[in-house]
């Protein structure tokens, strides 16, 4: 019997970004990993209400840990049958994948910061990871300069052209 095809769950796909550690962190390598949830946070990621400001994925023994990031209780589920909106949520990762990751965070300046969540297309819940290095002050002052000077470029070469059609 042949299989039957998967349902479409539509364009909406919720997702949470971290967008503080595109600017905080240099980013040197990304990991995607599963994570583990209980089931009124799987339906309050669903409604993309999740904050990941702040947060940050730690190795303890041979597990890797999302720290810091918050689930919103989901209000349909009675105070009994919620969850703790702050607690640690375990990764789903290789031993290869936290091996290389341990190696890389005992070396100093690295952090594991998660960029976002999101449900892939068999409609699990994933999380993007980073390995980052923290930027300076000046780094981000620079960063900004180049942009804005890219910025006035990119306007005076499209003056120019509308100038001299």
């Amino acid at each position: 019997m042949a299989a039957k095809p998967h349902k479409s769950r539509g364009n909406f796909a919720p997702e949470t970004t971290n967008k503080k550690a595109y600017r905080n962190f240099e980013l040197i390598d990304k990991f995607e990993a599963g994570i583990s949830l209980v089931g009124t946070e799987v339906k309050s990621l669903r409604l993309a209400q999740a904050n990941l400001d702040g947060s940050y994925a730690r190795i303890i023994g041979d597990e890797c840990w999302l720290v810091g990031a918050t689930i919103t209780q989901y209000e349909q589920a009675g105070e009994d049958n919620n969850h703790e909106p702050t607690r640690k949520r375990k990764l789903l990762l290789h031993k290869a994948q936290i091996y290389k990751i341990k190696t890389k965070l005992e070396q100093r300046g690295f952090t594991l910061v998660p960029l976002r969540i999101y449900f892939s297309g068999r409609g699990l819940a994933k999380i993007e990871l980073a390995l980052a290095k923290g930027k300076r002050q000046y780094d981000k002052r620079k960063k900004i300069t180049e942009r804005q000077q890219k910025r006035d470029v990119d306007r005076s070469i499209k003056n120019f052209r509308h100038k001299n059609r």
